[in-house]
Formats: structure tokens, C-alpha cells, sequence
């Protein structure tokens, strides 16, 4: 993996002083997906004003000897040490510049600094959650799943702060028709709308070729609807079979308005592949209108099959003729890509070449299909004007889906050309680790002197257990602070919480996508610690790298 970049990293977070008005480890977004983020959580264990031992606060940290006891023997003794004032505010804590090159502090786990909270029977109140922020949707060849869709979870009210993240079983997009090959298969809500402009315009045809037919014109009409789009299933499976032939992973096959989408999540190791990826689809249509031509042959062409086989022959004929028009995101495009790819040896030569000439093929479809139908179109009088409207509505939709699909493509490209910059090494937070019991008041203090920005809770054997959640300090008031264990703010490790400090790009990606959560421990190789590292942090970093110019 191409870890270039070096000192031009952006240090994401370590030059933007946090306010405790915000926010800082909102988690983030699927960005190949491309995909969403849920809002920085603040876990249900933060206490509340309202549970604060009395009206006058301590300032300084509590006795040890002091702390153990109930509400009222903690105000009939005021800790010893009244001198040292609570941490001032949360980001400077936890926000300030940091040295990322150097590994977790070890923890001075001899200081007497874990009280145990005044309050002990006292529940804390569930403070409110903010409102998840917008889903990023991931799409294919060109979505990718650089896009794909990410979600940060959020801890149910009930589970407790240790509840692992839960990932989302299923991507959605619409009715779940079934799982060919292990793959989902989603109709989508506008597909229906389009089986209803299909029935009405194929009934009105059959109602000049089988007038007989009356009303139940429309029934076969619709039978047409559904047969054609499992000729698209069809072209969309081929896609599938082959990239798992490949070895890449398709996340979903949707069903919409105008065709098929299969979602396939990375990208062709080589030229020659990616080609096969994209003309399968269109040989499969081919195949298929040959399959119908030949079904049509022993078959009254006036008859009900006759219709409907013609049909479908030459609708098959126009999706595989379309979809080898060389241009993006069309399959033709794609195989236009891989050639340039070939004879330059650059995927992003290939991609600005087959994008733009999506874009022209874009303006030609705008342009050009109505001046064809009306050319081929009925000579009758009263057609010609709603013809001519339909006509170029539809050229006016093609068009803008092809145009947006070559943007799109575009800005995939420039994602994976800039994906390696995105370093776990360079990006990751220095932490301190912290016993359980630790005040939060504490281990800011403990932070703050040894410049990290994150705290790791360790057992007594020093093994990190829980990461203490960035959102969940920022929602405890200040003064609350010495008189809250950082235990009751962390998120229990899991395996996919722990990443290694060698990862980045799209690895680095694919690893925090497959266990969404706002904080992740990183690791060295040896297993030792090296720190912490933060959705937030990650999203800036790549939205940085975005905004530069390829």
C-alpha cells in the first residue's frame, strides 16, 4: 500500500482548538460511500447537575479517605487538597496539539486519585442524545464503496456504556426480493413507478396491434414491466458473478427507476478485469435478446406471446446497445477505461478520459434522441405534440443521469488517487491510560501533562479494556468532573475496535467501516499501544485530501 504523503498529512484536530460547545469526535462518514455518520454519543452515565452532592462544590479533588463515604459525609468533609482547581474545560484537555510519533504514557497508577463518587446509590440522569447526523449513501463502479455506507452506532438507553458497536445487517434500499449467490437483491420504491409509465405506454401500443384485448391490455403490459426488468436482473447478476469471480465484494443489486445498480465495493486489480467486469452485462442482454428472437420464430407475431417476446427482444437489444455507449458510468465506459488504463498504465488517465466522454455522450442524448423518435416517430398530427414532450423529457433525464454518473466517477477516482494519504500512523491521537476508577477531573489533568488527547482505561494488569468517548467528557459539567469515574463514560474494546498503526488508504477504511464506533485503540504490530484514534479525525483528514487538486 502506498503510504505517500509524509509531512503533508493533515493533522486533523491537532491545529482546531475544540469549543465545549461542539462536538469534536462526531463520527465519520463512509467516504468512499462513501457513508454516514451517527453524532457523537454521550452515554447515559454522565451524571447530571441534578445528582451533585450539594450546592457547593468541591474545587480541588476529593480526599480519598473522604470519598468513599455517603452525600452527607462528603460535605461534612471537604477534601484535603483545595488548591488544585478542576480541569478548566474539555477540549483543551482532551483537544490539545499533540505528538503523534510517540506511544501511550505509561499509568502512574500509584497517585491517590480515584475517589469513589459521593453519590454511590444515586442513578445518574440520561442526558439528551443529539440528533444522528445525515446517512452517506455508497454507490458502484463508481460508488464505491469509497462510498459505502458507514454508520457510526449509538448505545441503546439500556445497554450501559460497555456495549459494543452494532453494525447494520443489511444495507437496504427498498424491498428485499432475495439473496442470488449471497448478494441482496432490492426493488426500489421508483421502480414501481416506472412499471406504471411501462404498463401505460406498452398498453397503449397493444392496444393499436391487439385491439381485442380491451382492458386486460394492461395486465399484459405489466407482465411486459416485470419480464423486462428480470432480463435487468439478469445483466446486473452477470456483474455480480463476475466481481465475486474476482473476488470483490458486491455489497447489493437495486432495482430503480431507470435499470439496474450493482453495488460493487472495490475496484479492479487490472485493466483486463475490469473490462470482463463491464462487458458481461451487456453480452448477457445480447444473449438474451437472441434467446427471445429465438422464441419468437415458431410463435404468431399477432398473438399475446408474440407481442410480448418481441417485446422483450428488443428491449434487451436497446439496454445492451446503451450500455456500450463509451462513456461513464455506463458499462461501455467502463470498458473504455480499462483500454486507456492499458496503454497508459494509469486507472486515472482512464477514468478522466471515459468520464468526459460521458459527459459529450451526455449532451448528445439531450440533444439528439428526441430529434430520432420524432424522426421515426407517427406522422399523425395529434401525436406529435405529447410525443415530442415525452421525448424530450426523457432524453432530459438520461442525460443528467449520465452527466452526474461521470462526475461521480470523477470524484471516485480522485478518492482512490488520494486514499492512500490517509494514515492510522499519522492521523492517531497520543493517550494516557487510566484505571477505571480514575476521576475524570484526573485523567484530564493526567492528559494535559503529558500533552495526549485520549484516554485509554486499563485493568490492573495494564490491558486496555475501554476507551474513554470523547462526546461523553464533553457532556459532563465541569464541576461534576472530579466526582465521575472515567469508567462510566468508555466503550468497551472489541476486536474490530483495535486497528494497527500500519494501516491506511483503503484498508485503513475498510477497517473502521466494518466496526463503526467515534474512537478506535491503535496498536503497533507488538501489540503495545500507540494511541487513539478518531472517526472525526479520519473525516477531516479526508476531506482535506479531497479538496486538494489531483
Amino acid at each position: 500500500m502506498d503510504v505517500s504523503g509524509g509531512s503533508g498529512q493533515p493533522r486533523s484536530g491537532n491545529d482546531e482548538p475544540a469549543e465545549p460547545r461542539a462536538h469534536p469526535t462526531a463520527p465519520a462518514a463512509d467516504p468512499t460511500g462513501p457513508a454516514q455518520r451517527g453524532p457523537g454519543e454521550t452515554s447515559g452515565r454522565t451524571p447530571a447537575a441534578a445528582d451533585e452532592p450539594g450546592p457547593a462544590a468541591p474545587k480541588g479533588k476529593p480526599d480519598p479517605d473522604t470519598g468513599a463515604e455517603g452525600d452527607a459525609d462528603a460535605r461534612s468533609n471537604p477534601p484535603s487538597d483545595n488548591r488544585r482547581a478542576p480541569d478548566p474545560s474539555v477540549p483543551s484537555d482532551i483537544s490539545a496539539a499533540s505528538d503523534r510519533s510517540a506511544p501511550t504514557e505509561p499509568s502512574n497508577t500509584s497517585e491517590p486519585s480515584a475517589p469513589t463518587e459521593p453519590s454511590a446509590p444515586q442513578r445518574p440522569a440520561e442526558p439528551r442524545e443529539p440528533a444522528a447526523g445525515p446517512r452517506h449513501a455508497a454507490h458502484h463502479a463508481g460508488t464505491d464503496a469509497p462510498r459505502h455506507r458507514t454508520e457510526a452506532h449509538t448505545e441503546s438507553t439500556g445497554g450501559g456504556p460497555g456495549r459494543p458497536p452494532q453494525r447494520r445487517p443489511e444495507p437496504g434500499g427498498g424491498l428485499l426480493m432475495g439473496r442470488p449467490f449471497g448478494v441482496p437483491v432490492y426493488v426500489a420504491p421508483s421502480w414501481f413507478l416506472v412499471a406504471v409509465l411501462i404498463t401505460w405506454v406498452f398498453g397503449g401500443q397493444l392496444d393499436r396491434v391487439l385491439p381485442e384485448l380491451g382492458a386486460a391490455r394492461y395486465l399484459v403490459s405489466l407482465f411486459f414491466a416485470i419480464a423486462f426488468y428480470a432480463s435487468v436482473l439478469v445483466h446486473e447478476l452477470a456483474h455480480t458473478v463476475a466481481a465475486l469471480r474476482f473476488k470483490l465484494p458486491v455489497r447489493r443489486i437495486q432495482l430503480q427507476f431507470f435499470g439496474g445498480v450493482s453495488e460493487i465495493e472495490k475496484e479492479a486489480e487490472t485493466p483486463g478485469r475490469e473490462f470482463v467486469l463491464a462487458f458481461v452485462g451487456p453480452l448477457l442482454s445480447l444473449v438474451l435478446s437472441g434467446v427471445f428472437y429465438a422464441a419468437l420464430l415458431p410463435v404468431e407475431p399477432d398473438s399475446v406471446p408474440g407481442v410480448l417476446l418481441a417485446g422483450l427482444m428488443v428491449s434487451n437489444l436497446i439496454v445492451a446497445a446503451f450500455n456500450l455507449l463509451p462513456g461513464l458510468p455506463l458499462d461501455g465506459g467502463r470498458m473504455l477505461r480499462a483500454v486507456v488504463w492499458k496503454l497508459t498504465g494509469k486507472p486515472m488517465s482512464g477514468t478522466i478520459a471515459a468520464a468526459w466522454v460521458g459527459r459529450a455522450l451526455a449532451i448528445a442524448v439531450l440533444i439528439g434522441l428526441p430529434l430520432l423518435t420524432q424522426s421515426l416517430g407517427s406522422d399523425a398530427a395529434d401525436d406529435v405534440g405529447m410525443d415530442t414532450v415525452m421525448d424530450a423529457l426523457l432524453a432530459a433525464i438520461l442525460a443528467a443521469i449520465i452527466w452526474t454518473g461521470a462526475g461521480n466517477s470523477l470524484r471516485m477516482a480522485r478518492l482512490r488517487e488520494h486514499l492512500p494519504e490517509l494514515r492510522a500512523r499519522a492521523l492517531t491521537r497520543r493517550a494516557v491510560p487510566v484505571q477505571a476508577d480514575t476521576p475524570l477531573s484526573e485523567a484530564l489533568r493526567r492528559a494535559n501533562a503529558s500533552g495526549a488527547r485520549a484516554l485509554v482505561v486499563v485493568d490492573a494488569d495494564g490491558t486496555p479494556a475501554s476507551l474513554v468517548r470523547e462526546a461523553g467528557i464533553v457532556g459532563v459539567p465541569e464541576h461534576r468532573r472530579p466526582w465521575v469515574p472515567v469508567s462510566t463514560l468508555a466503550q468497551d474494546l472489541t476486536d474490530g475496535m483495535r486497528v494497527s498503526a500500519e494501516l491506511s488508504g483503503e484498508e485503513l477504511l475498510d477497517a473502521l467501516r466494518a466496526n463503526p464506533a467515534t474512537e478506535y485503540l491503535v496498536v503497533e504490530e507488538t501489540g503495545e499501544i500507540y494511541g487513539v484514534l478518531s472517526a472525526a479525525d479520519v473525516e477531516r483528514a479526508f476531506v482535506k485530501a479531497m479538496a486538494r487538486p489531483s
